[in-house]
Order: structure tokens, then sequence, then C-alpha cells
């Protein structure tokens, strides 16, 4: 018997296809993709464009403001989502597609689900070269979607129709594979996307896509739990993984079942309620006082779910136990056995479980609880100094974070930021009761990350307050989704602190010797300095705004506009200098070895003398 078919251009198959991929969330049936970001040009109107607009009313395309904006809104829903569910973005050719770039890599670092659909050059050549291509000399296969190769997971030229049948079953193994999770650019040549073809009808049965919870190896996990069962000194570094797994119930269980103390990633935090008695706070760079002290000294630490980059292990000179083993628990084994770690490739849910049970009635001595919870306390009265209130004409971002935690800090709230100095703190000072409540992307730290981002989580979570705290340089370089949220009515709350500049790379030039010098705006090459009204410039996009003189006025606009139903946007100046003392840990940046300037050779010094502490392979 023939095979049934049905005719279809190669980009409504694309479109049918993406109607057609399922998954189950708390016993929901749920379409995976939540939707489809579109900027329509050459290369994607006529093919793209038309197929979406078929299905608008099953799968909905939102209209971003600019490409990397949008595709970065897209990434924060899979984040936000806990990978669950995820969306599409297509765009032009040319410019319009290496908009995404950057976020192709933010993905790709962050291990995110997100796939890309970039308009490509003609697959038959007859019009070469066509408006925005990219022509290389020696390579006439080339277009400038090349540049998606080493930021993809998976990567596909699609130059005939029915090689989009492969392409989008690999897509769909990739975006929802834990292990291999990640951005997927599948570019479309636009004469291929108009170009019709018989494809089976099967191709588009409705598929469940459920996450593969992997177990753990018998070998690996009997090491495992024989180098913790050995520990006197304890300590679980919480990743993103933590999460995405699900697993945060399991960690509450395995560490009040065995008395060990939890610390937190950046990508980690909210894995265990901030007053939970074990929860130690952030660790490493941005790490509590309370979190680095346990982890310096600890002789196992247990790292679920975490790729261990260098502000995690403070360019691995944080830890300083000669003894130490690190137990990889990751469900890729790429992370799980970094810097000789012993792994223990599985799900982080079924790892924490199959350790639990091994280790059986294993605890900790009493003493190491004991300290990590004296340690905690001591922290948190630090913490509580650093985010109260102030008089200063300038507060600092600490200051501003206590009065956004104490007017709008419930459960009920995902806070969002991305770069800058704020992550920092957020890091040491957020207090996340829920998991996924604390939003950062900070594995590439993307300026401009944030407003997007929280259109993102607001459209994976319509019933959260979403706060983006964003600095005035972050909000200059991408703040064009203030005016999607308001056209989605996807109400946010941004509080924007100005600070007159990249203040955070102001403090660490200053802190490795450097003259002040084009970072902060007044120490810009400049002819006048720009008065920049960011709350005009925010109500001028739709937005309710307020400009605020005080912290006690922030914390008055933050509950006064709680109700308001459009994206608000409050903006208070801040100091560029003051940061949190307490805790945090030293990070390799690499100081010039030769300088006319005193200062930089005495940071040198200072350099060469951490350099000793650092651990190495």
């Amino acid at each position: 018997m023939a095979q049934k078919t049905v005719r279809l251009t190669m980009a409504q198959a694309v479109a049918r296809f993406l109607t057609r991929q399922m998954t189950v969330i708390d016993g929901e049936k749920l379409p995976i993709f939540g939707g489809v970001f579109a900027i329509f040009g050459h290369g994607n109107v006529a093919g793209v464009g038309e197929a979406l607009h078929a299905i608008k009313d099953t799968l909905p395309t939102y209209r971003g403001q600019n490409e990397q904006g949008m595709a970065n809104a897209a990434i924060a829903f899979a984040k936000a989502s806990f990978r669950r569910r995820f969306m599409a973005c297509t765009t032009s050719i040319g410019p319009g597609a290496l908009n995404m770039v950057t976020s192709a890599a933010l993905a790709h670092v962050n291990r995110l689900p997100v796939l890309l659909l970039p308009g490509d050059v003609f697959a038959n050549r007859r019009p070469d070269p066509v408006l925005q291509q990219v022509e290389g000399f020696a390579d006439g296969t080339i277009s400038a979607n090349d540049c998606f190769r080493p930021v993809s997971r998976y990567f596909d030229r699609i130059t005939r129709p029915e090689q989009i049948i492969p392409a989008l079953r690999r897509a769909m193994q990739v975006l929802t594979d834990p292990a291999d999770c990640g951005p997927v650019t599948l570019s479309l040549c636009q004469d291929v996307q108009a170009e019709a073809y018989d494809y089976p009808e099967n191709f588009f049965d409705e598929k469940v896509w459920v996450p593969r919870r992997l177990r753990p190896d018998a070998d690996e996990l009997a090491s495992a739990i024989a180098a913790l069962k050995a520990a006197k000194t304890p300590v679980i570094i919480a990743g993103g993984g933590v999460l995405y797994s699900e697993a945060s119930a399991a960690l509450v269980a395995f560490a009040e079942k065995h008395g060990i103390p939890v610390v937190e990633t950046q990508a980690g935090k909210s894995a265990l309620p901030h007053s939970h008695p074990l929860n130690m706070g952030s660790v490493g760079v941005t790490g509590t006082s309370a979190s680095n002290a346990l982890t310096e000294t600890a002789d196992v630490v247990l790292a679920v779910g975490s790729r261990l980059q260098d502000f995690t292990t403070g360019s691995w000179g944080l830890f300083k136990n000669d003894d130490l083993n690190i137990l990889g628990l990751n469900v890729q084994p790429f992370d799980a056995a970094k810097h000789e770690s012993l792994p223990l490739v599985a799900d982080a849910r079924e790892g924490l479980e199959a350790l639990s049970a091994g280790l059986g009635l294993y605890k900790v001595d009493a003493a190491w609880t004991d300290k990590a919870e004296t340690l905690k306390a001591e922290w948190l009265k630090a913490a509580n100094k650093a985010t109260a209130t102030t008089n200063s004409a300038l507060p600092s971002d600490a200051q501003v974070i206590g009065a956004v935690q104490r007017a709008r800090g419930g459960k009920a709230t995902t806070l969002v930021c991305a770069a800058g100095g704020l992550p920092g703190e957020l890091h040491k000072l957020w207090q996340a009761e829920t998991p996924g409540s604390y939003h950062m992307e900070y594995g590439f730290s993307t300026m401009g990350y944030e407003i997007a981002g929280g259109l993102g989580v607001k459209l994976a979570k319509p019933d959260s307050d979403v706060i983006v705290m964003v600095g005035d340089g972050s909000y200059m370089m991408l703040n064009a989704e203030i005016a999607s949220s308001i056209m989605l009515g996807a109400k946010l709350t941004i509080v924007l602190l100005d600070n007159a500049g990249y203040g955070c790379i102001n403090r660490l030039q200053m802190a490795t010797g450097g003259a002040n010098f084009n970072n902060l705006l007044k120490d810009t090459h400049h002819v006048t300095l720009p008065g920049i009204d960011f709350a005009a410039h925010a109500a001028a996009m739709g937005a309710v705004s307020r400009k605020v003189a005080s912290i006690s006025e922030l914390e008055t606009a933050l509950k006064e506009t709680v109700g308001e139903t459009r994206t608000t946007v409050i903006v208070i100046d801040t100091d560029p200098l003051i940061t949190t003392d307490e805790g945090g840990h030293w990070w390799d940046v690499a100081v010039p070895e030769v300088s006319e300037r005193s200062s930089v050779n005495e940071a040198r010094k200072t350099y060469e003398k951490a350099l000793l502490a650092q651990r190495f392979g």
C-alpha cells in the first residue's frame, strides 16, 4: 500500500510539525512549543510567514522588536519552564538572522532549548548575490548563517524540502534531551521554504515528549557512596540541573536526612528555600561568607547539576582542602568529570534518591551542621545590614534589593536579572523561597537580556509577579521589548538602577590597578554628558513610569504600582562604587605583567599571590 501523503510547502510542513509536538506537565497534555517569535523580512515573510498565518489560532506568533530581544525572551520562557516547554524564533536572512547569534550562544552556555529558524540565501543560487548575502570568495556554500554553527547544539541547512523531515526529528531529540539540550538552528533557504513536497502524513502524527531520567551506573554510584560515607565535612553545590530535573524536593530530603549544608550557584539559586537552615546561600566569587567558609574546608563536594564554572569555584581557588573529592552528579558526562571529579552520570533527582538510599543512616557529625547554622546566622546579620534602608543621597545596589524584597518579595514573585553588578549582589542577598523564583542569566551574563527575559518569564508564568532589576548600561543596550510586553498585556515591573555608566566593570578596573577610564560616563571621551530621562523614555513606549529619589520612595512606588496592568518602570539613581564587603572570593582576571603605573604593578603582585591557591587538573 502506498504511503499516505499531504502536499505542503516546506515552511507549511515546519509549522504543522511544531503544532503536533506535545508534553505532559502535572498530568496535563500541553503543546511543547509555547509560540513562535517572528520578525519578518525577505527570506521568511513569504514562506514561513504564510505558514505561520495558517496556524495562528493553534500556535501563536509574537512580533518582536529586535531579533536578539525576541530570542532572549524565547530562551527565558524555556528556562522559566524548567526546559519542559520552549519556543521557536524566525527571522529574515542577513542582519536579522545574525542578531540571534548572541542569543544562540546564551542558550548554548546555559544548556537551554530554543529552535532558531533564520531565513537563508537561495539554494538554487539563480539570483545570487541576493540582498544581504555574505559571499565567501573561496566557498560557494557559505552564508552568514554559518556563524550559528559553533553556538548551536545542532545545525542544519535545508536546501531541499524533504530534508526538513530528518532535520526536525533530530531537532526535537536535541531540544528535549537533558544532556544535549541547547539551541537548534535550522537554516531555511528562502526558495526551499516555498517549494512543495508530498510529505508522509505520519510525519505529522502527534508525539508526546517527556523528560528522560537517566539512572546512575552501579559502579559510579558505589564509588560516590563510598566517598560520601568517608566524608567528615561535605558540602552540596546545587546547580541549575536541580531545577531542570525538578529535584528540589529530593535535594531537601537528601540534605535533611544526611545533615549536609547546601550552597547555590547562580543557576541553582532557589533550588532550596532561602529560609531552610541548611541553605547557606550563594557560593564562589559572589558567595556568602557562610557558603565560602564551608566550601573552603570541605573534604567532599557533591556538585549536583552544575557546570562548575569559575564564578562557582572562585576560579578554582575556593577549594583549599588537600584531600578534597569532587563528586559530579550530572546528566552530561562532560560536566560530571570536570577537574578529575568522580562522575555520577544521572538525572539529578534519580541520582540524589539513589545516593540517599545507598548512604542509609549516614549523617555527618552534628558539629559540622551546627557550624553551618552558626555561619549562616552570622551572614544573615551582615546581609540585613547591607540591605537596610538608608538616607544616603545615592543608595547602594544592596539597599535597592532590600527595598524590592520588602515591598514585593513574596512567593508569587519571580526576580529576573542578568548582567553588571546586580547579579553579584542578588546572588548574595535575594531571598528566594520557591523553585524558579530567582531567574538569573549569568552563564553568558548577557547585557540586555533582562527586559526581554522578563517578557519570556511572564509568558511562561502569567500568574507570577515578574520583577526585572536592570542597570542603566544594560537598559540602554536592549529595552525595546518593553513595547512587546505592553502589546501582549504581559505586565512587568522594571526597577532601573542608574549609576551613570558601567559601574561593575569600573570597580573591576579599579581592583586590577587600572585608572577610571571609559566605564562611568564622566570618565569617557565626551563633549557633553547625556542627561538621559529613563522614566520619560519608558513612558514613550507606553509604560507606567516613575523616578524616585530615595529608598523609602522606591518602596512606596513598588507597593502603589502592584495593581497596575501595564508594564511599570521605576527609576532610581544609585552609587556606582558601593558593594557588599562581606562574602565573595577572588576571581581570576589577568593583570598586566608590565606597566608604567605603580597601581597596576601592585595589583600584579596581589594577583600572582592569589594564583598560588589555584587548583589545576
